[in-house]
């Protein structure tokens, strides 16, 4: 528990066997249970990720979910989302297979969300000092064009890292959006920020630590950029507008 929020961490995963146990052994006593999503990985990810959980000292707080086939990140993390509410989880938190998210930052993700400030909480590397030495250069130009554009169709003007996974959900943010019709893969964050904001859920950045390992790869090139993440923003855009016209009509 943390802060009396049954706490549960999501972990999607795809080919992730060399990361996946460290990942799930570094994930603080504090949480109560921990999903690993497997993608339909071709190696042992699944394998790995069930060693590494009977080696923590609650062994039956961690399961491992697999889909027979592959349908992105978005996808698998809404099956965590799925199996949190199912569990009766207070908090999903999303921390990726490749250890690529700070356990320390955890606290920080958590405190909104149990101080009532808001409901969904994402963390921003571009807070975090150690960001222009830490993430490529690559990468800082295309989430900032990427954050640009998302403030602007998801309607959060506050919010900033468009694209950094680390976020915690809670339970009552998670029940006010139609898990179903979110996008599956890359994009998934872009549309879940505009649903977010649809439903009137407070949403607020926390500052995180990027890190970028040895083996370090990421899902997000540039075919994902100009296919689908564009029709993603402008789907989600024009869902909200819609959203926002509705509610005028009938008040």
């Amino acid at each position: 528990m943390y802060r009396s929020l049954r706490v549960c961490v999501v972990i999607p995963a795809f080919n992730e066997r060399q990361k996946i146990a460290q990942t799930v052994a570094a994930v603080p006593d504090f949480i109560d249970d921990i999903l690993v999503i497997d993608d339909a990985s071709t190696d042992d990810t699944s394998g790995e990720a069930a060693l590494s959980a009977a080696r923590r000292v609650r062994p039956s707080g961690v399961e491992v979910i697999r889909h027979p086939d592959n349908r992105g990140v978005g996808a698998a993390i809404t099956t965590g989302y799925r199996r949190a509410l199912a569990i009766g989880s207070d908090v999903a938190v999303v921390m990726a297979g490749d250890g690529q998210m700070d356990p320390s930052d955890l606290p920080a993700l958590l405190d909104p969300i149990a101080s009532g400030e808001a409901g969904y909480v994402k963390g921003n590397r571009f807070r975090h000092p150690s960001i222009w030495s830490t993430m490529p250069a690559s990468r800082i130009v295309g989430n900032v064009l990427l954050s640009a554009a998302t403030k602007l169709t998801s309607g959060y003007r506050h919010v900033f890292d468009s694209q950094c996974g680390y976020t915690a959900i809670s339970r009552d943010a998670l029940t006010a959006i139609a898990l179903d019709e979110l996008f599956p893969r890359y994009g998934y964050p872009n549309d879940l920020l505009s649903r977010l904001h649809v439903a009137g859920i407070a949403v607020t950045d926390v500052p995180v630590r990027p890190i970028y390992g040895e083996h370090w790869k990421s899902g997000i090139h540039l075919g994902t950029v100009m296919h689908p993440i564009p029709w993603v923003l402008l789907r989600s855009w024009g869902n909200r507008i819609a959203a926002q016209a509705r509610r005028r009509a009938r008040s």
